[in-house]
């Protein structure tokens, strides 16, 4: 006679089923309430409010989310607000082993801070005015990163409702995260001792590439910001009098970024901004997009226009699957994302103006030193400037990317069981074009530690963007997974 089924799993595997009711109850009874008042409060990266401190919001939503951690009263765990001086505070929390003789350690982690309010927002949704609708619940900050806390302490309820033993795990729960985490580094150096022996990094920070499957991030791009700023006069001066003598500013910040530029096709000019793709990622890219197909360009908000009587659409760089995923995670991209010294359009009369300011958001592949990249782009900016025209690039920090480490036979199959449980399919990787600074800091510090970052931002959910979402069914099934890949550490 044959045995149940149940005896051939290996030992630590949980009821899939019953951890999936057991995660869903927890969010339908309690979490969406949670990030729904946690969209409403604007606590947005100290990058966008200087005055984070005085504003208090990034203090509050740290206090909901330690109070709501809390009130869970999870069987060993303890809590505390780290704070040091002059940054902002950090959420660490640490729940005793149950597994016996384990020295291994589990560290799970989230950011609570928000990127700003963006425009373009659907008339009856907002940045700061979640609502909930067929599944999605909108609003800043919902799912990036707001749910990380909630859904992790989820995943341990999950493992001890089946009395499943645990390794010791630790979280840690950051608020600069949207500015580059330039606040985090001190906070990992204060509570290294307390991080312990980690084998597991659980950072659900990150993207699905459909909302089908599991999806494991392999790799990040990294990430080198700052201001460029061309001067050419002291004040405004009438167009007509000077245009022709006096050189336009954005004429010049035009020739200056040409030297990193090429606009035609947007590639980056500095073959030191360039790596080769490692032949495991290409492998992964093509079996991705043989999953995504046209969906890896299609799921952006394309403008659209009238054209003859037919729609015509803007168009991407590639139209191929393959292509599409590697552009977007392994090649050096630049983007300008704000703009200083123009007047709004109903204010603009013929004024030659003094200066042009940009933003500029450069993403580095994931093997690319980012401190040496901001050193050079500086220097390719500010030097032998035009018209001898004053030519400033102010750095905002750089954050090298994250490549992951090779992926243990363990996880592989942990991480195919729970999808095959969840999604019943296995599970898929993927780059990501965005940065999580803690990723490369982590794979510096624990070199053989596995790495499951994982995230709900799949098709449309435009973190960052206007109408951001997260998608809440998709949101119970990755809390489960967490649980089922938690429970499989050996």
């Amino acid at each position: 006679m044959n045995k149940p089924i149940q005896h051939e799993m290996p030992a630590g595997t949980l009821d899939a089923a019953a951890a999936l009711r057991h995660a869903s109850e927890q969010w339908d009874r309690d979490i969406v309430r949670q990030i729904t008042d946690y969209i409403q409060i604007p606590a947005k990266s100290p990058g966008f409010d200087k005055d984070w401190a005085e504003h208090g919001y990034l203090e509050a939503v740290l206090r909901n989310a330690a109070a709501w951690v809390e009130a869970q009263k999870v069987d060993g765990l303890t809590l505390e607000i780290v704070r040091l001086p002059g940054r902002t505070p950090v959420l660490f929390f640490e729940i005793a082993a149950t597994r016996p003789m384990s020295s291994q350690t589990v560290l799970m982690y989230g950011h609570l801070d928000k990127q700003p309010e963006f425009t373009g927002w659907r008339s009856d949704l907002g940045p700061w005015t979640p609502k909930y609708e067929d599944g999605k619940l909108y609003g800043r900050g919902g799912a990036d990163d707001g749910y990380a806390v909630y859904a992790s302490i989820a995943a341990v309820q999950a493992l001890k409702a089946q009395q499943a033993t645990h390794p010791r795990i630790v979280g840690l729960i950051e608020t600069c995260e949207e500015s580059g985490s330039y606040d985090l580094l001190p906070y990992i150096d204060a509570l290294r001792p307390r991080l312990g022996d980690v084998s597991l990094v659980i950072c659900l920070d990150s993207g699905a590439g459909n909302y089908d499957q599991l999806r494991l991030t392999t790799s990040l791009r990294g990430m080198a910001s700052g201001t460029l700023k061309v001067e050419i006069l002291t004040e405004g001066v009438h167009s007509g009098d000077a245009s022709g003598l006096v050189p336009s500013s954005f004429r010049i910040m035009r020739q200056v970024l040409d030297r990193l530029e090429d606009s035609k096709s947007g590639r980056l000019l500095p073959e030191s901004f360039h790596c080769e793709v490692p032949p495991e990622r290409l492998l992964q890219a093509r079996a991705t997009a043989a999953i995504l197909g046209d969906e890896v360009y299609k799921r952006f908000p394309w403008a659209h226009y009238d054209c003859g009587g037919s729609t015509a659409f803007a168009l991407p760089t590639t139209t191929d699957p393959v292509q599409a995923l590697l552009n977007r995670t392994w090649t050096p991209t630049l983007s300008v994302t704000g703009a200083e010294g123009f007047p709004a359009l109903k204010d603009a009369g013929n004024v030659l103006r003094p200066y042009t300011a940009f933003k500029l958001s450069l993403r580095l592949p994931p093997l690319i030193d980012a401190g040496r990249a901001v050193q050079e782009l500086k220097t390719l900016l500010e030097d032998n400037a035009p018209y001898q025209a004053r030519v400033t690039f102010e750095s905002n920090g750089g954050a090298t990317g994250w490549n992951a480490p090779d992926t243990a036979p363990w996880f592989e199959q942990a991480l195919n069981r729970a999808s095959q449980a969840h999604f019943g399919t296995s599970c898929g990787y993927i780059g990501q074009g965005g940065t999580i600074p803690l990723m490369s800091m982590l794979s510096q510090g624990f070199p053989k530690a596995q790495m499951m970052v994982c995230g709900v931002l799949g098709p449309r959910s435009n973190a960052h963007g206007p109408n951001e979402f997260l998608h809440v069914p998709y949101a119970k099934k990755l809390t489960a997974a967490v649980a089922e890949v938690i429970a499989q550490l050996p």
